[in-house]
């Protein structure tokens, strides 16, 4: 005997689309395989059948014009033209895969999950929980004077949101404000959590912004120290001189060099470098490198000065 898709979904025939998909939700949680009191196998694949033709405007006019017969032997393509499924109807024959499309998966109560742990649905085995998308990573690049003093980012992203009839989904645009603290390091990561793209039974993703530098003209940061290298003749290295630095605070030092400089040389200045993230009110050092430029040539006498000037008695 031929299928009655509205006697298998238990529905009337002028039925809406809110009480077919009703009627399949209660039918299809009762008769599931998995479950142990009341699954039926023959039940459910009548359910998928049933449900996968009266949810479809199209299968469901020729259904109800012409009945099973004309469903799935085909009928005139001029009847089409009125909405009608005109082409042969062959159901797929996998129940489960309607149930997951309409569902999401196979819990269908994934969408109240609010633990990690399994659920459970009327008799049936534990289902597939609800996973979260994956995090949406983004490099958030940042100057050294931004992370020196802290700032305010507002970034646009534009997301898929659902709709209030919780079918359907619109793109929508949100502004996200990042406060960036001083000292902030890189690598730094700032989640904004389920930020992402909603979709029916679907945990939104994570949005991650990470902490990038910008490269600075004058410092390449190091941990919470900032290094500055200069350029210095042989004669500065070996006679002395003063340094001065412009801060990312605006103050000028000035800083002496009385010892000899050699390639592995560095000044330390304590207190001057980038503030700790901990704890923005204490520094670290600012550390000058030099890069000593030697003469590219020497006259014979400026060789024997240097010889007199560099021969040490004892």
């Amino acid at each position: 005997m031929e299928l009655d898709y509205y006697e298998a979904l238990e529905v009337k025939r002028n039925a809406t689309n809110a009480e077919i998909k009703q009627a399949y939700r209660r039918l299809a949680l009762k008769f599931h395989p998995s479950n142990r009191e009341t699954g039926n196998d023959e039940r459910f694949n009548e359910l998928g059948e049933a449900y996968d033709v009266l949810s479809d405007p199209r299968k469901k006019a020729t259904y109800d014009k012409f009945g099973v017969e004309g469903l799935k032997g085909g009928i005139p393509p001029e009847h089409g033209s009125s909405g009608a499924w005109s082409s042969k109807y062959i159901y797929h024959g996998n129940p489960d895969k309607t149930f997951k499309q309409f569902f999401g998966g196979d819990n269908p109560f994934a969408d109240f999950d609010t633990n990690d742990a399994p659920l459970l649905f009327g008799g049936l085995t534990p289902g597939v929980v609800k996973t979260q998308d994956s995090a949406i990573e983004r490099d958030l690049p940042l100057s050294l004077d931004d992370l020196f003093h802290g700032c305010t980012k507002k970034i646009k992203i534009s997301r898929r949101v659902m709709n209030d009839d919780g079918h359907t989904s619109s793109i929508r645009d949100k502004i996200l404000t990042i406060d960036v603290k001083p000292g902030w390091n890189e690598g730094t990561r700032i989640v904004f959590p389920k930020e992402g793209d909603q979709g029916p039974n679907r945990i939104p993703a994570d949005i991650v912004f990470i902490v990038r530098h910008k490269s600075h003209p004058l410092f390449v940061r190091q941990l919470s120290d900032l290094i500055y290298k200069v350029q210095i003749s042989l004669e500065m290295a070996l006679t002395g001189f003063s340094v001065e630095v412009e801060t990312l605070d605006g103050r000028l030092l000035r800083i002496p060099i009385n010892d000899i400089v050699h390639p592995a040389y560095q000044k330390v200045v304590t207190g001057e470098g980038m503030p700790l993230s901990q704890d923005p009110s204490q520094r670290g050092n600012l550390i000058i490198t030099f890069d000593i430029q030697f003469p590219e040539k020497l006259s014979a006498e400026r060789k024997s000065l240097i010889k007199q000037a560099l021969t040490f008695k004892c």
